[in-house]
């Protein structure tokens, strides 16, 4: 394969990289190579000690198919795009909590000092999570019986903190040819431009110059993505569960994934998967190719939007990861941890036979003379040719006792009979509650034998799928609308008192509550009778606690901007007109509180010292209507006496002298 035409590179960037910039991006660049003596090496990393002795080894077995999962002509070029998810080793620990140990903040901690350390620190790294490490692959295979054991293989590598891969797999198909021509100086010219980029905005359109072109990508929304330091940049429509106006914006992790091209053969499944994923259950994904485990995993994780999906998910998971050890060894009887994991290692069937979901899908590939990277459409496929369950009319259309024995037949077998031969299937004892949308399946684009129109169809037939199944999760989320509800200050209350908390969430009120009114219209004819299930699985399954909790915290922090908002814009003349002198010292207390909060925690924001200046006068109109004998035990207090004597109008304040041992006397 050949990089496009239209692209091209300026030498006089390769020195140009600016690597704390090229960090908001990308971690490192690596080359690795397949040695036939020593297995995997990686021969270039750009830039140096990015990573650990232990990642390299990950990153290196992680970067190649498995041998067992190829199958094409031995005179090719086999070109490949996947991606995988590794943890990081030096990785903090900050989100790595079960379930039982996440509590409720408490309330007596100021939200103003909570809100306020975490935008300090949000300021002060990447808004991602650390923990996990993506590493998106262009890999050749380049077959020759004149080499050494008839071929090489190579893989260019881009590790990535960010699961972008609207952003890296066409960057990519740019990298992996350009490295393939030019050799190391591919990296130092990418990694230039990469370091020009602008900071990532999640949930924007962005325009990425690379050379003399320029990618225009939308990122996840923030909602979706995890983050170390516990600040969430999530904007105010995300607070409740609503469906947004503009679908075509997207709304969750992975919305590039061919979901249709992907599950064409399984769509009466999508229902049941996606409540395995909405409860968090464990999931092994198999695959021919490694291009089509990672684009499988990746369309059931984008199912589940706009929920925080945080289940562990391993696009591309083979026995080289230390996970693998783990849960090897799990005793008999034993639960699998949630999990979602790729792979296309057939030993993976017997080493893991109690995982209870297993899902095969995708076909083995046709023999060609050259494999070039798929397009977003056709993850994996190869232009001018057909895989043989692509071309298949839609099983779902009509119902014939062909079909129903065989899916007898596959139950009874298992999916160790694939084993023997490759078929797309499900297994699972999992009894859905949802129904599959019939209605929608009919609105499905057949396109036939044309590899063109298939592309294009395929697009239109994923925004079908996305577009119901996100209406799907909206509407199953949307009962716990109330309990992210900001309160904003009534005209008859004060600014500056503290906010009410957010409703108390009690699982089994809220429960009890749901039963006696209902899951609504959209899901009523949707969904079974026993509906409430998939509502207490969900409560104790691993997704939603992560979610509920990042869904407060940005309540609570909108619920913050909206009292500080309120606060700037109050007239502090008015509200102490009908105030008693006991509600006077109370909001000057109150004032003194959000002043010092303000100093000490809102150098984040842009208009704090606009704010500062205004708190500061509502701070000396109270006091100026004090009694005077209040007024001298207020200022007893060296601080507080500081802060009204910063304002210029304070000039008629008692007098004071700060005595050697620290008493403060008026005059």
């Amino acid at each position: 394969m050949s990089r496009s035409p239209s692209f091209s590179v300026k030498p006089e960037l390769a020195s140009e990289v600016d690597e704390k910039s090229l960090q908001q991006w990308v971690v490192a660049f690596c080359i690795i190579r397949f040695d036939l003596e020593q297995g995997q090496l990686i021969e270039e990393c750009y830039p140096p000690g990015s990573l650990t002795q232990n990642e390299e080894l990950e990153v290196s077995f992680s970067s190649f198919p498995d041998s067992v999962s190829q199958n094409h002509n031995r005179a090719s070029i086999h070109d490949c795009i996947f991606f995988f998810r590794i943890k990081r080793h030096k990785a903090p620990d900050i989100l790595n909590i079960e379930p039982s140990e996440i509590v409720e903040v408490d309330n007596n901690i100021s939200s103003q000092k909570l809100i306020g350390e975490a935008v300090q620190e949000s300021k002060c790294q990447n808004n991602y999570d650390s923990r996990f490490l993506y590493g998106f692959v262009f890999n050749r295979q380049r077959h020759d019986e004149r080499l050494k054991r008839g071929g090489e293989q190579k893989s260019v590598v881009i590790l990535s903190h960010s699961p972008y891969t609207s952003v890296f797999r066409p960057l990519l198909q740019i990298m992996g040819p350009l490295y393939f021509d030019i050799g190391n100086k591919a990296l130092n010219y990418i990694a230039a431009y990469v370091s020009k980029w602008p900071v990532p905005l999640p949930g924007q359109l962005v325009e990425l110059p690379i050379g003399n072109a320029s990618l225009k990508v939308n990122l996840p929304p923030s909602h979706s993505l995890p983050s170390d330091n516990g600040f969430f940049e999530d904007s105010a429509s995300s607070l409740a569960p609503l469906l947004p106006s503009n679908l075509s914006i997207p709304q969750g992790l992975f919305h590039d994934s061919d979901l249709f091209g992907t599950f064409r053969g399984l769509l009466m499944q999508l229902w049941k998967l996606w409540e395995l994923l909405l409860v968090g259950e464990p999931i092994l994904i198999i695959a021919p190719t490694p291009p089509q485990c990672c684009e499988a995993v990746a369309g059931l994780v984008s199912l589940v939007a706009p929920l925080l999906f945080s289940v562990d998910f391993r696009p591309y998971f083979t026995i080289h990861d230390p996970e693998f050890a783990k849960l090897n060894s799990l005793q008999e009887g034993s639960s699998f941890p949630p999990m979602i994991l790729g792979v296309t290692n057939l030993f993976f069937l017997k080493a893991l036979r109690n995982m209870p979901h297993i899902v095969s899908v995708g076909s083995p590939m046709s023999n060609s003379s050259r494999f070039t990277v798929a397009s977003k459409g056709l993850p994996g496929g190869i232009p001018g040719q057909n895989e043989g369950s692509s071309i298949q009319h839609l099983s779902f259309r009509k119902f014939t006792p062909a079909n129903f024995l065989n899916a007898v037949k596959l139950r009874r077998d298992g999916p160790l009979c694939l084993m023997t031969e490759h078929k797309e299937a499900v297994w699972t004892n999992y009894a859905a509650v949802t129904k599959p949308d019939t209605s929608i399946l009919n609105r499905l684009i057949d396109a036939g034998l044309s590899p063109r129109v298939e592309e294009s169809m395929s697009v239109v037939n994923n925004d079908i799928l996305r577009r119901h199944f996100l209406e799907l999760t909206t509407n199953f989320l949307a009962p716990f609308g109330p309990y992210f509800r900001a309160n904003t200050p009534s005209e008859a209350s004060s600014p500056f008192a503290d906010p009410p908390p957010l409703p108390s969430f009690n699982a089994e009120e809220f429960l009890a509550s749901l039963s006696a009114r209902g899951p609504g219209k959209f899901l009523q004819k949707r969904m079974r009778s026993n509906w409430l299930d998939l509502y207490r699985r969900f409560l104790n399954g691993h997704n939603f606690l992560p979610w509920f909790q990042r869904k407060r915290a940005v309540a609570e922090q909108e619920q913050y901007k909206l009292w500080r908002q309120a606060r700037v814009k109050s007239n502090i003349h008015q509200l102490i007109r009908t105030m008693s002198e006991l509600e006077i010292v109370d909001s000057f207390n109150a004032i003194e509180r959000h002043l010092q909060g303000e100093m000490q925690y809102g150098i984040a924001n842009e208009d704090t010292e606009a704010v500062c200046e205004k708190l500061k006068k509502d701070l000396k109109t109270v006091f100026s209507v004090l009694p005077k004998d209040m007024q001298q035990l207020l200022i007893m207090n060296p601080e507080r006496a500081s802060l009204l004597q910063e304002n210029h109008e304070c000039s008629d304040l008692p007098k004071q002298t700060l005595l050697p041992d620290g008493v403060v006397s008026s005059a």
